[in-house]
């Protein structure tokens, strides 16, 4: 397959507990994309110009999780709910096993995933998102200027919080604004986006994250045996740095890449480096 649109690759899995949106491409193992959080996002929006890379190697899916892009909204945890999605698309696809990659949310969907069904999963990658800010204070830079938008959904508010998500920003493009923005006023995208991102839901986020509770949010790091990459861009103002550093502890079978004059997507932002980094890992 050549053509790699969003109109020859997508899909639709029907679910009883709500239809699953996703794009396939590809021949091989099972490697499964999971976007993360913030006004707009798709998993189209984070992944699509990797896809045509790792469908070289593997039949590669990226799935819009529960109430994003055009997957149906399920009420309950946004995480957990989720990683249950994931697991229901897998079955629903007769994936008994797959590698797990994953930006940001999709980072800490996949985790939970590694840990509560270490058999379903074989490598597992997570782009940011994941640990234990031990240096910094939760939340960051750019996840308050995300609870900016989501209060007041502005498009002033979203080329702010684009701004904070990159290192270079001439990523930032018209274009991406204009999509972003048109996706992120869209109504079931932005109920989505207020569960999680409302500063009623972040200001009881961050409590979970401070005091005698804060381990839990990273205990289940532990129990993760697949082989794991941790990708970071040093430059990542929305999951900054030292929370890579937990994880790397925590998990057994962890190793830690790090790209220099990056945010936090480093699946755009460093293109060709990430591709080349996660590629190894996968064949090694």
């Amino acid at each position: 397959m050549s053509d790699f649109t969003y109109d020859t690759t997508s899909r639709v899995l029907a679910d009883p507990a709500g239809d699953i949106h996703y794009h396939e491409a590809g021949d091989g193992p099972a490697l499964i994309l999971i976007h993360g959080s913030g006004p707009g996002v798709t998993g189209w929006a984070n992944f699509e110009h990797n896809l045509a890379v790792f469908a070289r190697q593997f039949r590669t899916f990226i799935v819009d999780l529960p109430g994003y892009g055009g997957s149906a909204p399920v009420e309950g945890n946004p995480m957990q709910i989720s990683a249950d999605a994931i697991i229901r698309f897998m079955d629903g696809l007769k994936l008994d096993r797959a590698h797990i990659l994953g930006n940001s949310l999709g980072g800490m969907v996949g985790s939970m995933l590694a840990a509560q069904h270490p058999a379903r999963i074989d490598h597992f990658i997570t782009i940011g998102g994941i640990g234990y800010g031990l240096f910094t204070a939760f939340p960051n830079e750019g996840i308050n200027l995300l609870v900016e938008f989501t209060e007041d959904p502005t498009r002033e508010r979203l080329v702010q919080w684009l701004h904070s998500m990159v290192y270079d920003k001439s990523i930032v493009t018209e274009a991406l604004i204009e999509r972003r923005f048109k996706q992120a006023l869209e109504p079931v995208t932005l109920a989505t986006s207020k569960k999680m991102y409302s500063r009623a839901s972040m200001n009881a986020i961050t409590a979970m994250t401070e005091g005698p509770h804060a381990a839990a949010t990273f205990a289940h790091l532990a129990s993760i045996q697949a082989p794991t990459l941790i990708a970071w861009g040093r430059d990542d103002r929305v999951s900054s740095m030292d929370r890579a550093f937990v994880a790397l502890r925590m998990i057994p079978n962890a190793e830690l890449h790090v790209f220099p004059k990056c945010g936090h997507w480093a699946m755009i932002e460093r293109k060709a480096e990430f591709e080349s980094v996660v590629l190894g890992f996968l064949t090694r």
